[in-house]
Order: C-alpha cells, then structure tokens, then sequence
C-alpha cells in the first residue's frame, strides 16, 4: 500500500481526462451552460473537497482497515475462506452502505440541504459526479470510516473498492452515449450514465430513483429503480426544479452558501421508495 496515493491519482486523472474527451467526442446532450462556466467552480469545490479531507482524516480509509485487521475489529476478519471472496464481500457490503446513505440524504431533509449541492448543478457531466459540499463529504467519510469498523475489509479491499467508488462517480455522471444494447446490459451489474442521469432530473418522482453509483441491483432490489426519465434523456430538465439561475447554484460561493439559504428547505422530498 505504499504507493497507495499515486495510484489512486493516477486512476482519478486518467477516468476524468477520459470521460471529458469522450464527452467532447460522443455527448449524450447538448449542454446549455458552456464547461467555462461550470467547470472552475465545480473543480474549485473538488479541491477544496480534498484539501478537508486530508486535514480532518489524515489516517484514511485504508490505513484504518489496516488498523483493523491488526486488532481484529469487524465481521469479517472471522471469515476464514478464500481471501478473495472475502474482498468481494467486503465491496458489495461497502457499496450497499454507499447506496443507503445516498437514500438517507434525499430522505432527511437537513442532509438535503447539504446534498443539493450535488444536484443543482444545471448540467450532468464528469465533473457533476465529484461535486459535494465539504460538510457533506465530511460526514459521508465519518459514515464510511464506521462502516470499516463494521465491516473489517482488507486494506486491499478498502482501496480497490474506493478506486472503483470515484471512478464510477466520474463514469456514470459523464455525458457520454453508449449503445442502446450495451447500456440496457451493463445496467443489469453497474450503473450506467443513462440509469443515473435520470436521478439528476429537476422532477422529484424521478429524482428519487438510480441511487446507486456503482452496484445496479441494489435499486431493483429496494424497488427505487427507474428505466428512463419520462421526457428523455435529451429532454429532461437538470438541475432542482426551484433553483435555475446560474450565479446562484454555479459559483463556488453559492455553492457553500446553498445549504444555508431559507428557500432551499422548502424542496419537496418525495419518498416513493
């Protein structure tokens, strides 16, 4: 795990200059708001996102699954099988954990607040999938700390599980065309762009569905699946139905300010799972 930083920034920029190249070559909508005016602030949010993140928990998600298998804490380490199921195991259980905070913060509505940031964004792209106010971040990384607790992972499969984590983020908010075939078959495992644009829609109904950001089943299995939003993938409206000026859910500032402004708690939740 030495190399354990590089490795995952060079994942990171290689998915993201990926998906924005093949989001310049092949989109799957034409953008109204060009990337000069969402890209800085949402890159901006991202470092700052990072920067809190390594001041707050410099032990890390896979150091302290290390910890962990060294005093034994979890359920796993009395698993005494093959290694490798154990870190299938252990990244399916991670991922559902992941699926039902992501259901937790549409659902409550002070963690709402913080989560529209995510989804004010009038556009959907790579960039979309990384753009989460820092209080927000702060409390998912204290969730998925506790959930290593829970759980007891490997260190390998702590890190292999958050690669795949922030490369389907980038993957599934992209604004790339697959296949019409491939994407209806890739569904029945991950998640696709097409499976999660919709839960990006400005229509609640349609907003509260595709939580997933990785694992497809765990939506069909809590019946919060969606085929496809009702006006298309080309004419659905992004973004919060409230909130469509761009100097106020754009800027980096608007952005920290979001969660605290009165009007954004009167969004309608609803719960129709």
């Amino acid at each position: 795990m030495t190399h354990e930083g590089q490795l995952r920034i060079g994942i990171f920029l290689g998915v993201l200059l990926l998906m924005a190249l093949w989001e310049t070559l092949r989109p799957r909508r034409t953008p109204v708001l060009s990337r000069r005016i969402r890209w800085l602030p949402n890159l901006e949010l991202i470092a700052l996102d990072t920067l809190v993140v390594r001041l707050l928990f410099p032990t890390g998600a896979v150091a302290l699954a290390a910890q962990g298998q060294t005093q034994g804490w979890g359920l796993l380490h009395s698993w005494h099988g093959p290694e490798w199921i154990e870190g299938v195991l252990a990244v399916i259980a991670l991922d559902l954990v992941i699926y039902l905070q992501h259901v937790m913060f549409h659902a409550v509505p002070v963690l709402w607040r913080l989560h529209q940031v995510h989804h004010a964004d009038l556009e959907i792209d790579v960039t979309t999938g990384l753009r989460f106010h820092p209080v927000e971040i702060i409390l998912s990384m204290g969730i998925k700390l506790a959930a290593i607790l829970v759980i007891g992972p490997s260190p390998l499969a702590v890190l292999i599980f958050e690669v795949i984590l922030n490369a389907m983020a980038m993957f599934n908010h992209a604004n790339i065309r697959l296949p019409e075939r491939l994407d209806q078959t890739m569904r029945w495992l991950i998640v696709t762009p097409d499976m999660h644009r919709s839960h990006h829609s400005s229509l609640a109904l349609e907003s509260n569905t595709n939580f997933g950001f990785n694992l497809a089943l765990w939506d069909r299995l809590m019946g919060t699946y969606c085929i496809a939003p009702a006006e298309g993938h080309e004419g659905m409206q992004i973004g919060l139905a409230h909130q469509r000026d761009p100097e106020r859910c754009q800027p980096l500032g608007a952005m920290m300010r979001m969660p605290f402004r009165e009007e954004i708690g009167t969004y309608p939740i609803n719960r129709r799972w």
